[in-house]
């Protein structure tokens, strides 16, 4: 069978055809798959890289104090404090990595009242810890 005749030949073209196009349709799943995979992985680091830890509070006469220090892989935000799991009004504290420092909510607190305390970051980590007054 020569070139000319395979060319002519119907039943062969077909079942090519349909393979070419199967394999790019593979491709381009995988490669969306790929991409999507990536983004999502990307994401999860960079919020599992966000580790905050409660250094110390201090219930002082105006109010909480708060020391926290980022000891994660990320700049923090902390955008969000919750005492007895009502919201704060706060100033935004960034923290850099391995960066401290202070966060104060003014407020009344009461001696010997035991005290749930919620610090959440711009990117929806959250810390919590129960703190008594003294």
């Amino acid at each position: 069978m020569n070139v000319s005749e395979l060319l002519r030949n119907k039943k062969a073209v077909a079942p090519v055809l349909s393979n070419v196009l199967l394999t790019i349709v593979a491709v381009t799943a995988m490669s969306l798959a790929a991409s999507a995979t990536y983004v999502i992985t990307e994401n999860m680091h960079q919020t599992m890289g966000e580790r905050l830890i409660f250094e110390d509070v201090w219930f002082t006469s105006n109010g909480i104090s708060i020391y926290l220090r980022n000891v994660g892989k990320v700049p923090v935000t902390v955008s969000a404090v919750y005492l007895n799991f009502t919201t704060q009004t706060i100033t935004p504290l960034n923290l850099e990595i391995d960066e401290h420092g202070w966060l104060d909510i003014e407020g009344n607190w009461t001696r010997g009242s035991l005290y749930h305390v919620a610090v959440i970051t711009a990117k929806g980590t959250r810390i919590v810890e129960y703190q008594i007054a003294k």
